[in-house]
Protein backbone atom coordinates (compact mmCIF):
# COMPACT_ATOMS: atom_id res chain seq x y z
CA UNK A 1 0.00 0.00 0.00
CA UNK A 2 1.45 3.77 -1.06
CA UNK A 3 2.12 5.65 2.19
CA UNK A 4 0.09 8.79 2.82
CA UNK A 5 1.04 12.38 2.11
CA UNK A 6 0.14 14.02 4.66
CA UNK A 7 -0.05 17.49 3.04
CA UNK A 8 -3.22 19.68 1.59
CA UNK A 9 -2.77 18.36 -2.06
CA UNK A 10 -3.30 14.93 -0.67
CA UNK A 11 -6.32 16.17 1.16
CA UNK A 12 -7.97 17.68 -1.74
CA UNK A 13 -7.13 14.40 -3.73
CA UNK A 14 -8.41 12.01 -1.00
CA UNK A 15 -11.49 14.47 -0.83
CA UNK A 16 -12.22 14.34 -4.77
CA UNK A 17 -11.26 10.45 -4.78
CA UNK A 18 -14.38 9.88 -1.90
CA UNK A 19 -16.67 12.56 -3.48
CA UNK A 20 -16.00 9.82 -7.04
CA UNK A 21 -16.57 6.72 -5.05
CA UNK A 22 -20.03 8.39 -3.23
CA UNK A 23 -21.27 9.30 -6.60
CA UNK A 24 -20.80 6.06 -7.82
CA UNK A 25 -21.80 3.66 -5.23
CA UNK A 26 -25.31 4.70 -5.86
CA UNK A 27 -25.59 3.38 -9.43
CA UNK A 28 -23.48 0.36 -8.70
CA UNK A 29 -25.88 -0.40 -5.81
CA UNK A 30 -28.80 0.15 -8.11
CA UNK A 31 -27.38 -2.26 -10.68
CA UNK A 32 -26.95 -5.05 -8.03
CA UNK A 33 -30.41 -4.52 -7.47
CA UNK A 34 -31.87 -5.04 -10.82
CA UNK A 35 -29.15 -7.87 -11.13
CA UNK A 36 -30.55 -9.46 -8.05
CA UNK A 37 -34.06 -9.32 -9.74
CA UNK A 38 -33.38 -10.62 -13.24
CA UNK A 39 -31.07 -13.69 -11.18
CA UNK A 40 -34.75 -14.50 -9.33
CA UNK A 41 -36.84 -14.45 -12.68
CA UNK A 42 -34.44 -16.80 -14.36
CA UNK A 43 -34.58 -18.76 -11.16
CA UNK A 44 -37.99 -18.88 -11.46
CA UNK A 45 -38.58 -19.73 -14.94
CA UNK A 46 -35.89 -22.56 -14.85
CA UNK A 47 -38.05 -23.96 -12.14
CA UNK A 48 -41.03 -23.50 -14.10
CA UNK A 49 -39.71 -25.59 -16.92
CA UNK A 50 -38.27 -28.38 -14.98
CA UNK A 51 -41.38 -28.73 -13.38
CA UNK A 52 -42.57 -28.69 -17.16
CA UNK A 53 -40.81 -31.45 -17.79
CA UNK A 54 -41.34 -33.35 -14.88
CA UNK A 55 -45.32 -33.05 -15.58
CA UNK A 56 -44.91 -34.01 -19.42
CA UNK A 57 -42.53 -36.70 -18.17
CA UNK A 58 -45.89 -38.36 -16.25
CA UNK A 59 -48.35 -37.27 -18.66
CA UNK A 60 -46.25 -39.25 -21.32
CA UNK A 61 -46.25 -41.95 -18.98
CA UNK A 62 -49.94 -42.13 -18.43
CA UNK A 63 -51.38 -41.15 -21.51
CA UNK A 64 -48.81 -43.69 -23.23
CA UNK A 65 -48.69 -47.11 -21.28
CA UNK A 66 -47.65 -49.11 -24.53
CA UNK A 67 -44.21 -47.80 -24.36
CA UNK A 68 -43.61 -50.10 -22.12
CA UNK A 69 -43.95 -52.58 -24.56
CA UNK A 70 -40.41 -53.00 -26.50
CA UNK A 71 -41.78 -54.69 -29.54
CA UNK A 72 -42.66 -51.44 -31.05
CA UNK A 73 -39.75 -49.28 -31.87
CA UNK A 74 -39.83 -45.43 -31.19
CA UNK A 75 -36.50 -44.84 -30.58
CA UNK A 76 -34.83 -41.39 -32.49
CA UNK A 77 -38.18 -40.82 -33.86
CA UNK A 78 -37.65 -37.04 -33.00
CA UNK A 79 -34.14 -35.40 -32.56
CA UNK A 80 -33.21 -31.84 -32.41
CA UNK A 81 -31.65 -30.44 -36.08
CA UNK A 82 -30.72 -27.03 -35.18
CA UNK A 83 -30.57 -24.66 -32.33
CA UNK A 84 -30.12 -20.90 -32.80
CA UNK A 85 -29.43 -18.94 -29.46
CA UNK A 86 -29.17 -15.63 -29.54
CA UNK A 87 -28.30 -12.47 -26.79
CA UNK A 88 -29.51 -9.95 -24.96
CA UNK A 89 -27.97 -7.33 -23.39
CA UNK A 90 -29.51 -7.13 -19.61
CA UNK A 91 -28.28 -4.60 -17.11
CA UNK A 92 -24.76 -4.79 -18.62
CA UNK A 93 -24.78 -8.52 -18.94
CA UNK A 94 -24.98 -10.71 -21.55
CA UNK A 95 -27.50 -13.38 -21.36
CA UNK A 96 -28.71 -16.39 -23.97
CA UNK A 97 -32.03 -16.39 -25.77
CA UNK A 98 -33.47 -19.01 -27.12
CA UNK A 99 -34.16 -17.55 -31.06
CA UNK A 100 -35.26 -20.94 -32.83
CA UNK A 101 -35.31 -24.60 -32.57
CA UNK A 102 -35.79 -27.32 -35.14
CA UNK A 103 -36.70 -30.44 -34.14
CA UNK A 104 -36.94 -33.26 -37.04
CA UNK A 105 -38.94 -36.28 -37.16
CA UNK A 106 -37.59 -39.58 -38.62
CA UNK A 107 -40.27 -40.89 -41.50
CA UNK A 108 -41.98 -43.89 -40.19
CA UNK A 109 -45.05 -45.41 -42.09
CA UNK A 110 -48.33 -44.66 -40.71
CA UNK A 111 -49.46 -48.20 -41.45
CA UNK A 112 -46.74 -50.08 -39.68
CA UNK A 113 -46.98 -47.79 -36.39
CA UNK A 114 -49.95 -47.71 -34.35
CA UNK A 115 -52.07 -44.55 -34.46
CA UNK A 116 -50.78 -43.24 -30.94
CA UNK A 117 -47.62 -42.68 -32.10
CA UNK A 118 -48.53 -39.62 -33.92
CA UNK A 119 -49.80 -38.58 -30.06
CA UNK A 120 -46.22 -39.11 -28.74
CA UNK A 121 -44.13 -37.51 -32.08
CA UNK A 122 -46.05 -34.30 -30.53
CA UNK A 123 -45.03 -34.95 -26.92
CA UNK A 124 -41.31 -35.58 -27.98
CA UNK A 125 -41.41 -32.52 -29.96
CA UNK A 126 -42.26 -30.64 -26.87
CA UNK A 127 -40.33 -32.07 -24.43
CA UNK A 128 -37.29 -31.16 -26.63
CA UNK A 129 -38.32 -27.89 -26.89
CA UNK A 130 -38.77 -27.69 -23.03
CA UNK A 131 -35.43 -29.60 -22.26
CA UNK A 132 -33.39 -26.97 -24.94
CA UNK A 133 -35.34 -23.92 -23.17
CA UNK A 134 -33.91 -25.57 -19.63
CA UNK A 135 -30.47 -25.59 -20.71
CA UNK A 136 -30.59 -22.09 -22.15
CA UNK A 137 -32.00 -21.11 -18.59
CA UNK A 138 -29.81 -22.79 -16.40
CA UNK A 139 -27.11 -20.66 -18.82
CA UNK A 140 -29.17 -17.71 -18.07
CA UNK A 141 -28.69 -18.52 -13.69
CA UNK A 142 -24.90 -18.90 -14.56
CA UNK A 143 -24.39 -16.02 -15.88
CA UNK A 144 -26.22 -13.63 -13.65
CA UNK A 145 -25.39 -15.43 -10.36
CA UNK A 146 -21.87 -14.61 -11.70
CA UNK A 147 -22.75 -10.94 -12.14
CA UNK A 148 -24.52 -10.44 -9.22
CA UNK A 149 -21.62 -12.21 -7.57
CA UNK A 150 -18.85 -9.72 -8.97
CA UNK A 151 -21.23 -6.49 -8.60
CA UNK A 152 -22.17 -7.51 -4.91
CA UNK A 153 -17.58 -7.70 -4.01
CA UNK A 154 -17.26 -4.27 -5.89
CA UNK A 155 -20.56 -2.87 -3.95
CA UNK A 156 -19.00 -4.41 -1.02
CA UNK A 157 -15.44 -2.77 -2.00
CA UNK A 158 -16.97 0.52 -1.81
CA UNK A 159 -18.50 0.51 0.79
CA UNK A 160 -16.50 -1.27 3.75
CA UNK A 161 -13.06 -0.17 2.00
CA UNK A 162 -12.30 2.64 -0.31
CA UNK A 163 -15.05 4.83 1.00
CA UNK A 164 -13.94 4.51 5.17
CA UNK A 165 -10.47 4.11 3.84
CA UNK A 166 -10.33 7.75 1.75
CA UNK A 167 -12.47 9.59 5.10
CA UNK A 168 -9.68 7.80 7.55
CA UNK A 169 -6.81 9.96 5.12
CA UNK A 170 -8.82 12.54 5.20
CA UNK A 171 -9.42 12.36 8.73
CA UNK A 172 -5.34 11.45 9.64
CA UNK A 173 -4.30 14.60 7.70
CA UNK A 174 -6.79 17.07 9.15
CA UNK A 175 -5.70 15.84 12.27
CA UNK A 176 -1.93 16.34 11.03
CA UNK A 177 -2.24 19.95 9.27
CA UNK A 178 -3.74 21.33 12.42
CA UNK A 179 -1.62 19.95 15.22
CA UNK A 180 0.75 21.53 12.23
CA UNK A 181 -1.18 24.79 12.52
CA UNK A 182 -0.80 25.03 16.31
CA UNK A 183 3.06 24.12 16.38
CA UNK A 184 3.52 27.05 14.08
CA UNK A 185 1.53 29.71 15.97
CA UNK A 186 3.14 28.44 18.97
CA UNK A 187 6.45 29.01 16.96
CA UNK A 188 5.57 31.98 16.00
CA UNK A 189 4.65 33.67 19.18
CA UNK A 190 8.22 32.34 21.43
CA UNK A 191 9.66 34.03 18.48
CA UNK A 192 8.59 37.12 19.21
CA UNK A 193 8.75 37.17 22.86
CA UNK A 194 12.41 36.98 22.35
CA UNK A 195 12.61 39.69 20.08
CA UNK A 196 10.26 41.98 22.45
CA UNK A 197 11.00 42.18 26.44
CA UNK A 198 7.35 42.96 27.06
CA UNK A 199 5.92 40.00 25.34
CA UNK A 200 8.52 37.68 26.91
CA UNK A 201 7.37 39.19 30.41
CA UNK A 202 3.74 38.36 29.39
CA UNK A 203 4.40 35.18 27.94
CA UNK A 204 7.03 34.28 30.62
CA UNK A 205 9.54 33.03 27.85
CA UNK A 206 13.35 33.22 29.14
CA UNK A 207 15.30 35.11 27.00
Amino acid sequence: MARLILSKSAMTQQRNQLRLYQRFLPSLDLKRRQLTAEHARAKQALAEREAKVAELTAQIGTMLPMLANQEIDVAGLVHVKEVRVGEENVVGVRLPVLAELVCEVRDYSMLAKPPWVDVLVAQLRRMAELKIQLQVYAERVRCLDRAVRRTTQRVNLFEKILIPTAKQHIKRIQIFLADGERSAVVRSKIAKARHHPVAREQTGVAP
